[in-house]
């Protein structure tokens, strides 16, 4: 009888359980998926970050040639799709449903382009003050609205919660303070460098070829053959129908 109690112990009975090593090799089999994935999802941010970059010249140089910067930035997005892809989808522990696939491409877009707005923005303020001072607090609000959407399973809550509404004041404040600024970049010399190398070039162009153009017609001026040069007023040609 006292060896039927100690064998129905529960603390007998817990200690003498085999410890299963299905766990141990299910770690392994992870790890081993993770580390093959690795270089893939190294690829993947690398695309994050060459589409948003794409994105902010684009977004940025737009009104200088709408043509050629649309293609850019449309390349952009076309990176930055396939890095979601790559990363949420193809390499994600559990795959999304069809809803989710759309919702996902669909806020990535939008994070592409606050992204690009946010960072475009930012570098070339010295350049474009004016409208870099949009672009920057438009950016900040889209990449909080696009992350949010993509990423929280209640978006809502936080984008109209106290977050969000950090968040808006933050951008409110910063389209203030930097539309303050821009009046005083512009008479420091704004303004975008490139499209003044492309006028400077221009006027220099014009300079040299007004100053080519004078000493190239002073040489030849006197090669071009007058009256006074012409055979039949030669004083040999003369002599000979002097009779």
């Amino acid at each position: 009888m006292k060896g039927q109690l100690l064998s129905s112990s529960p603390s007998l009975a817990t200690t003498a359980a085999p410890i299963p090593s299905q766990p141990t090799g299910h770690r392994r089999s992870t790890r081993g998926r993770q580390g093959g994935s690795l270089p893939w999802r190294y690829l993947g941010y690398v695309g994050y970050y060459v589409g948003a970059g794409l994105i902010s010249g684009a977004v940025v140089h737009h009104p200088m040639d709408p043509t050629r910067y649309s293609m850019i930035a449309g390349a952009g997005v076309l990176v930055f799709l396939v890095a979601t892809v790559l990363n949420d989808i193809i390499l994600a522990t559990e795959k999304p449903v069809l809803s989710r696939t759309l919702r996902v491409l669909g806020t990535s877009t939008m994070l592409s382009f606050g992204l690009g707005m946010l960072s475009g923005g930012m570098q070339h303020f010295a350049d474009l003050p004016d409208r870099c001072a949009v672009l920057i607090p438009l950016g900040i609000v889209l990449s909080f609205v696009a992350y949010f959407l993509k990423e929280d399973k209640a978006p809502w809550r936080r984008i109209f919660g106290l977050m969000g509404l950090a968040v808006l004041v933050v951008a409110a404040l910063t389209f203030a303070g930097l539309r303050h600024i821009a009046p005083t970049m512009e008479q420091n010399g704004g303004g975008h460098s490139h499209g003044d190398a492309v006028t400077d070039k221009g006027s220099d162009e014009e300079k040299n070829g007004g100053n080519s153009g004078g000493t190239a017609d002073s040489p030849t001026a006197p090669t071009t053959p007058t009256k006074d040069t012409e055979p039949s007023k030669e004083p040999g040609h003369e002599d000979g129908h002097d009779h």
